[in-house]
């Protein structure tokens, strides 16, 4: 028999025309009294959403006006809809994919549920409740500011980033609650689909897949499916059938009563595996459901799915993961929705932003607890790209009320959510408690027994172990050692270099053991997105309009421009005051590259073989919105140019340096990928930026997923001092470059070593230039001498990379991306290196 092809219910999400309408707190307490309202205070849209991105829509707000403190009134939802007629047996169902935050919906004037947890789905069966023609549907949503003034216990810390405590008491996101660090645009409203269904009552219901890896190396996939009771009485039997290319493994469940239940065994299958280490393999899965009274059977898909084995190695009380038994240092940032906003995003843009971070080399990425549950296209796109994810539930640094019967019931209902949906997801590496829980309670004094609520190490570590086996569960974002963040201990967050203001050589003296989050600055965005914000170029740094966009705790007197302008006067030598005020545009253009400079570093310490340890994770991807934001790409997905620093150090290949003082520099070859490396290793010494001192070729060999360490004083002709650490006299070399190439010439990986740090002298000519080549659709950009940190600027395009070195008498070609609607104008740019003393045009062919 032919299946036939269903993919089980099919929802609709509930479109037509909305009306929003925001009244003060407690105006109206039921639809019936809308009709007092008056109808100009209504506002109509396509489609539901926050009150702000609904207002956005409508052109009545944007974060670039006044702020509107959406918390502060009261917001009612109303929208009509006709349902199709039901066949025999079937139901109709409402579904909310999440009300931000208390909220209370009625259905032609039947109230049909409440709720007061923003992150927990609803589904509500309403058939008694339909109409046969027009329905209506309201949805009101209270102020949070009014249920925040309400008087409860005082928490036995506080959180300084937070202007109300009790925020802790409702179950929401921090996001547009935090001045300093995100938008002033608090969620309320509609934060996911609102959508109608169908159900056919025969249908198998909310399939659970997991799928693991035994030590025998089989892999193991078991299914389990609830049933409806119609379900029950007319399936003889279901299958499970699982398929990867071509091969296709298929096993009868077993019925009982209404569960369905199986486990399927697969020799020796196809692994999943981060990008970084190898392919991220993932196998089509779907339930064929024989019934008793049809000649064809009914085919559920279910998601894909990879097999693969996941272990946290927490020896010395260190912090480690191991993937298919294989150590994996993690890298990669800490992830923001997309639009702060309306907290959607397409599928599409998701999957572009994964690919982003997939391609900058790093191979996770940590949805935090200050954030929110991303929905099943960001998981798609991670477990298709091979990117592990570090998932928190969100909590962060509040004293929860876990003794609170109804919160505690609020919190378990949540759990068993988000542990479904996360479960037989390949990329789900971690699931950890909170962010910073602990941190916050040991720094604000409060007493040490306090610093382990039950509820993230009893309550969430069973729901996490009972749903996620084979996925390790971690009670903070912080914690393992003396004191939770402690950085070589455990899991950390790390802010020596950054926040604390250490030299670079912290990130070896620290001995890291794992970063959840780490080096957080006011990373400077290009000029596009600097021509984006209100006052466009013209912009200054010490405007209170810059002033409101960059990061900053809010009961602190600096904020994180301060932390990028220490660096700045460290590794450049420039006074950042007196440079802003005489030379903005350099001031701009040192500040932009000089927080990659301090991350390059800081990875490529931790990186090194002889280092100890598990990852980084670098605070925020992505910006909340237009400025110099924690972002290593801007609200828009532009790089900034820390992120192509980190790009060149983050690779599954790379060659990288470390200065080891008066013991000279070492060079380490780095190989992650399945395939050994057998190559050559070319070191080039320059004096005075431009003058060759020295040189060297030698054969390399790298193990597959394996490393090793050069002296490249070893492979000198005689001393020379290249680390400059005896410091007779000016450096004899200002500048190493490496390049680790394939038999064939194909460069791997390169690395640039400035020992004396940057070069200083400004330039009249370089002998840089740049020219388009149409053909190609590249741009070729050379140098005579030494070019520091080149940047190119494009109309219309950006360059594959960007704020890069070039070594004397080199050339590179670089692909460029369209990232503007074509003008129709030729193409028009300019190249310029940090020193040079001006810019130089590309050359186009006419």
């Amino acid at each position: 028999m032919t299946p036939i092809a269903q993919d089980g219910p099919q929802r609709v999400v509930l479109g037509g025309v909305w009306h929003i309408c925001a009244t003060a707190p407690g105006r109206c307490t039921s639809p019936a009294q809308l009709d007092s309202l008056d109808p100009g205070e209504w506002l109509a849209s396509s489609s539901p959403g926050t009150a702000a991105a609904m207002l956005r829509e409508a052109g009545r707000w944007s974060l670039d006006g006044p702020p509107r403190r959406f918390d502060a009134e009261d917001w009612w939802y109303r929208t009509s809809f006709t349902p199709p007629p039901l066949a025999a047996g079937e139901r109709f169902w409402l579904g909310f994919d999440g009300l931000a935050t208390v909220a209370e919906v009625w259905l032609n004037g039947q109230p049909i549920l409440r709720s007061d947890n923003m992150f927990l789905a609803h589904e509500c069966e309403v058939t008694p409740h339909l109409a046969a023609g027009e329905n209506q549907l309201v949805i009101h949503f209270q102020s949070l500011d009014a249920l925040l003034a309400a008087k409860r216990p005082r928490p036995r810390w506080r959180v300084p980033m937070l202007p109300h405590q009790q925020l802790r008491w409702h179950r929401t996101t921090l996001l547009g609650r935090t001045p300093g660090w995100s938008p002033p645009a608090a969620p309320v409203g509609p934060t996911g689909a609102v959508w109608w269904e169908r159900r056919d009552p025969v249908a198998p219901l909310r399939p659970q897949l997991h799928a693991t890896v035994d030590a025998e190396g089989r892999g193991l996939v078991r299914v389990d499916c609830v049933l409806t009771p119609a379900a029950t009485a007319q399936i003889e039997r279901v299958e499970l059938e699982v398929r990867q290319g071509q091969d296709a493994w298929r096993v009868p469940l077993t019925l009982h009563g209404e569960h369905c239940e199986g486990t399927l065994v697969v020799e020796r299958p196809a692994l999943w595996w981060p990008h970084t280490h190898g392919e991220p393999v993932l196998h089509q899965a779907r339930l064929i459901v024989h019934r008793r009274d049809a000649l064809q059977p009914v085919v559920q898909a279910l998601r894909p799915f990879g097999f693969r084995r996941i272990e946290a190695d927490t020896d010395g009380g260190r912090f480690e993961l191991r993937v298919n038994g294989v150590q994996v240092f993690c890298r990669g940032a800490c992830w923001t929705p997309l639009d702060p906003v309306s907290l959607l995003a397409s599928a599409d843009a998701l999957h572009a932003t994964v690919q982003q971070a997939r391609d900058a080399g790093m191979n996770m990425l940590r949805v935090g607890g200050t954030m929110v549950y991303e929905g099943e296209a960001f998981f798609d796109a991670c477990d298709a790209l091979g990117m592990l994810v570090w998932q928190e539930f969100m909590f962060a640094n509040m004293d929860y009320p876990q003794q609170d019967a109804t919160f505690a019931d609020s919190v378990r209902a949540e759990a068993a959510q988000q542990t479904a949906r996360w479960r037989g997801r390949a990329c789900v590496a971690v699931v950890c408690g909170n962010s910073e829980v602990e941190q916050q309670a040991a720094m604000w004094g409060a007493s040490r027994e306090s610093w382990a609520p039950a509820l993230f190490h009893t309550t969430l570590r069973q729901a996490v172990e009972a749903a996620l086996p084979g996925v390790p569960y971690w009670p903070s974002s912080t914690h393992g050692g003396a004191f939770p963040h402690q950085a070589n201990r455990g899991t950390a967050s790390y802010y020596g270099v950054g926040a604390y203001l250490r030299p670079l050589d912290d990130a070896r003296r620290s001995d890291l053991s794992f970063a959840t989050e780490c080096l957080a600055f006011a990373n400077v965005p290009d000029e596009r997105t600097v021509a984006r914000m209100p006052g466009g170029l013209s912009l200054r740094v010490h405007h209170p309009v810059w002033k409101e966009r960059t990061p900053r705790d809010l009961s602190a007197g600096w904020d994180f421009e301060d932390v990028r302008d220490h660096y700045l006067a460290a590794l450049w030598k420039v006074d950042p005051v007196k440079l802003r005020s005489v030379d903005h545009d350099r001031y701009l253009a040192l500040s932009r590259v000089v927080t990659g400079e301090a991350m390059a570093a800081a990875f490529a310490e931790w990186r090194r073989p002889g280092s100890r340890c598990g990852g980084a994770l670098v605070w925020f991807l992505r910006d909340l919105w237009a400025g110099a934001g924690w972002g290593l790409v801007d609200d828009r997905g532009l790089p900034k140019a820390c992120f192509y620093a980190l790009r060149r150090v983050l690779q599954p290949v790379a060659v990288l340096f470390s200065d080891e003082g008066v013991n000279g520099v070492a060079v380490h070859l780095l190989n992650e990928s399945a395939a050994p490396i057998l190559g050559e290793l070319c070191l080039r010494l320059y004096g005075n930026g431009e003058v060759l001192v020295d040189e060297a070729t030698l054969p390399v060999s790298v193990a597959s997923r394996g490393s090793t360490s050069l002296d490249l004083a070893e492979h000198l002709a005689g001393f020379t001092d290249v680390s400059y650490a005896y410091g007779f006299g000016p450096p004899p070399v200002t500048l190493v470059h490496a390049q680790l190439k394939a038999p064939g010439g194909q460069v791997l990986s390169e690395a640039f070593h400035l020992p004396a740090g940057p070069l200083q002298q400004v330039r009249d000519d370089l002998g840089l230039s740049a020219r388009y080549e149409p053909a190609t659709d590249q741009l070729v950009v050379t140098t005579t001498h030494c070019a520091q940190h080149v940047h190119v600027q494009l109309d219309e395009h950006l360059p594959v990379d960007n704020d890069f070195h070039l070594a004397p008498g080199t050339t590179r070609s670089l692909a460029l991306q369209r990232v503007d609607a074509p003008s129709g104008r030729p193409l028009k740019g300019w190249v310029w290196a940090l020193n040079a003393s001006r810019p130089v045009a590309i050359v186009v062919p006419a």
